[in-house]
């Protein structure tokens, strides 16, 4: 069946007229080249947030400084008794931090503690969302020193009695 303006609902429309890009594929979402799109895309995140020739330990980088510190996807599947599509799922829903250091993608070994993701972090991870953080912002922001804070940096608070200053101080943030 026809449009009233006579066009097939299923033929995508062209877009014309003032502003209109010469080329509709070089762009993408929001009229952005996508020349110009840096990293891989999964959703609407960005999961490529550092380059692969880069070391955690760069001083450019925020989070543990120790590799150990670290942990890759499979080993956070073992520790938490999960699936490793189950620990992928936890990342999209930001119920986890993960970001990719030489290559891979990893997590800081002290956001998962006793067979768990600590308690907070999950809401924590929407509430710098909501803010505009991205998941290296967010790491940033997780592992600024502060001695205001009883543990010293957001991430270790968040695994003490304070937690909740660190989800005030993240709803903070979106203000």
């Amino acid at each position: 069946m026809l449009q009233p303006d006579g066009r097939d609902p299923t033929t995508p429309r062209a877009w014309t007229g003032p502003g209109a890009p010469a080329d509709l594929l070089a762009s993408g979402p929001r009229g952005v080249p996508r020349a110009s799109r840096a990293g891989a895309w999964q959703g609407d995140r960005v999961t490529d947030s550092a380059p692969s020739g880069q070391a955690a330990s760069d001083a450019g980088l925020a989070g543990p400084t120790d590799p150990a510190d670290w942990l890759a996807l499979p080993d956070v599947a073992e520790r938490l008794d999960l699936s490793i599509s189950k620990v992928h799922q936890m990342i999209r829903d930001r119920e986890l931090l993960a970001v990719r250091r030489d290559g891979v993608r990893r997590v800081p070994a002290d956001l998962v503690a006793n067979r768990t993701v600590l308690k907070h972090l999950p809401g924590v991870l929407t509430l710098l969302a909501d803010a505009g953080y991205d998941d290296e912002a967010a790491l940033r922001w997780l592992y600024e020193p502060d001695d205001t804070l009883s543990g010293g940096t957001p991430a270790a608070t968040l695994g003490g009695d304070h937690a909740r200053e660190v989800k005030r101080r993240a709803q903070a943030l979106g203000f």
